[in-house]
C-alpha cells in the first residue's frame, strides 16, 4: 500500500527529526527539548533502546588515546554522576574504576603517553605496578603482567535506565517519541532533506538527524550522505553467583585479549571481541567465540574456569575505519546531521554527544569540539584518528 494511503499517525511535520532511539538518539531528543526545541520527534523502528544500547555492557570511562573521546568521556562521566537530579532516572552507576591489564611492553609505553594526556585532561588515571592491580581485581592472575592502567572513576550503570531517563525527561519537555515506526525513504529538496518517509506516513522536516547506529549506513544512503558504518557481533555471557564476590569488582580488561569482566547482581557479566567475527547483521548468540573465550580466561581469571556460566546475548559493534565516531553536520544535504559509527563507546558517550549535536543544530560553538570526527576525514588526503583503547 502507498505511503500516501496509510493512514497518518505521525506528525505532519517537525523541527527536527531524529533517527534512532537508543541512548545516542534520546540523549540529543533530551538536550534539544532542553533548549527549548520542543518540535522534536523521534523515530525507533523498534522499541527505546532495543538496538546495541540494550546489548551495552554498560561501561563508563574516559580512559581513551585520543583527545576528543577523553573529552567526551570525561563530560559524560560528570553527567551520569548527576542523572539522578538531570535528567532524573536512577541508573545503577557503580564508580568501581576501570583496570586495564598490560602483558606487553608496548602496550605500557602507549598507555604511559594516554594517561599523560588524560592528566593534562583532568582525568585521574594512573599507571599501576601489578601488586595493586591484584589488590584490585583479585579474580586476576599476575602471571605475565607488565602494569596495568587504572581511573577511580570510570566504572559501569544500566542503559536501559540511562535510555528511560532521557526518553521520559524529552516527553516531559514536549519532544515526541515514536516506536514502531520504520524510515522507510528521506526526500530530498534542492540542498536539503525536507521529508522523512516512515511506515506510518510522512514528516516534513526541518533538520534530519541520524542516530541508527549499526544501521546508519542505510539511513545516511536515503539522504545521499556516505557513513561508513559496519555492524560486527558482540557477544557477552555471564556466571553463576560467586558467593564470595568481592562488593566492589573494577571493570577489568585484558588488553592483550580484549577480555573483561564485571560485577553483575551477585555474579559477573564477561565479554570479548572476536578477530573472526564476519561483519553483519548477526544477531543470534552463538557458541564460537568460547574456545577462545575460554582460552583468555584460563591465562587471565582461571578460577572463573571453575564457575557456571550462562548464556548471554549478541549485540552489535557500529564500527569505523578508525574505531572513531562520526559526528557532525553534512555538506550536503546541509541540514542532516549525524552522531553514529562509535565502535562501542557510543552509550559511554552519549550525554556529552547529546549536547554537541543539540549545539550543532543550534549553530552555537559546540561544548567540545568534534570537527575531527566528521565524515569528512575519510576524504582522500584528511587525516584519520585512530583510537587504540578499542575492546
Amino acid at each position: 500500500m502507498p505511503v500516501s494511503q496509510i493512514s497518518r499517525n505521525v506528525p505532519g511535520r517537525a523541527d527536527v527529526v531524529i533517527v534512532g532511539g537508543g541512548a545516542i538518539g534520546t540523549s540529543i531528543a533530551f538536550h534539544l527539548a532542553e533548549a527549548g526545541v520542543t518540535d522534536v520527534v523521534l523515530l525507533e523502528r523498534g522499541e527505546l533502546g532495543g538496538g546495541s544500547t540494550s546489548k551495552a555492557a554498560g561501561g563508563v570511562r574516559a580512559q581513551f588515546s585520543d583527545q576528543v573521546n577523553i573529552k567526551l568521556g570525561a563530560r559524560s562521566l560528570e553527567a551520569f554522576s548527576r542523572f539522578g537530579a538531570r535528567p532524573g532516572q536512577e541508573i545503577d552507576l557503580h564508580s568501581v574504576g576501570y583496570l586495564f591489564l598490560l602483558s606487553d611492553r608496548k602496550d605500557v609505553e602507549s598507555f604511559e603517553r594516554d594517561i599523560k594526556l588524560q592528566n593534562d585532561l583532568g582525568v585521574s588515571s594512573r599507571l599501576i605496578d601489578v601488586a595493586e592491580a591484584k589488590r584490585l581485581s583479585p579474580l586476576i592472575d599476575t602471571n605475565g603482567l607488565l602494569a596495568a592502567a587504572y581511573s577511580p572513576d570510570d566504572g559501569h550503570c544500566t542503559p536501559e535506565s540511562v535510555v528511560l531517563g532521557y526518553a521520559a525527561a524529552a516527553r516531559r519537555l514536549g519532544a515526541k517519541l515514536l516506536t514502531r515506526t520504520t524510515v522507510i525513504g528521506i526526500e530530498p529538496a534542492g540542498d536539503e532533506v525536507r521529508t522523512v518517509v516512515t511506515d506510518r506516513g510522512e514528516i516534513e522536516a526541518g533538520t534530519v538527524i541520524c542516530a541508527a547506529g549499526a544501521w546508519s549506513r542505510a539511513v545516511g544512503e536515503m539522504a545521499g550522505v556516505d557513513l561508513p558504518v559496519t555492524p560486527v557481533r558482540r557477544q557477552v555471557m555471564f556466571t553463576e553467583p560467586l558467593p564470595e564476590l568481592a562488593p566492589v569488582v573494577p571493570f577489568t580488561i585484558d588488553f592483550s585479549t580484549t577480555f573483561y569482566f564485571h560485577r553483575e547482581g551477585r555474579g559477573l557479566l564477561i565479554g570479548m571481541s572476536d578477530p573472526d567475527q564476519d561483519p553483519g547483521f548477526h544477531l543470534d548468540y552463538s557458541q564460537d567465540w568460547l574456545p577462545r573465550l575460554s582460552e583468555a580466561i584460563g591465562t587471565r581469571a582461571p578460577g572463573l574456569l571453575d564457575v557456571g556460566l550462562r548464556d548471554g546475548w549478541a549485540g552489535l559493534y557500529e564500527v569505523t575505519p578508525d574505531h572513531n565516531a562520526l559526528i557532525g553536520r553534512a555538506s550536503t544535504p546541509s541540514n542532516f546531521l549525524y552522531a553514529t559509527g562509535f565502535s562501542g563507546h557510543g552509550f559511554l558517550q552519549s550525554p556529552a554527544v547529546g549536547e554537541v549535536v543539540r549545539d550543532l543544530h543550534l549553530g552555537r560553538t559546540p561544548v567540545i569540539d568534534v570537527g575531527p570526527l566528521t565524515v569528512r576525514r575519510f576524504s582522500d588526503g584528511a587525516t584519520v584518528r585512530p583510537e587504540t583503547h578499542i575492546v
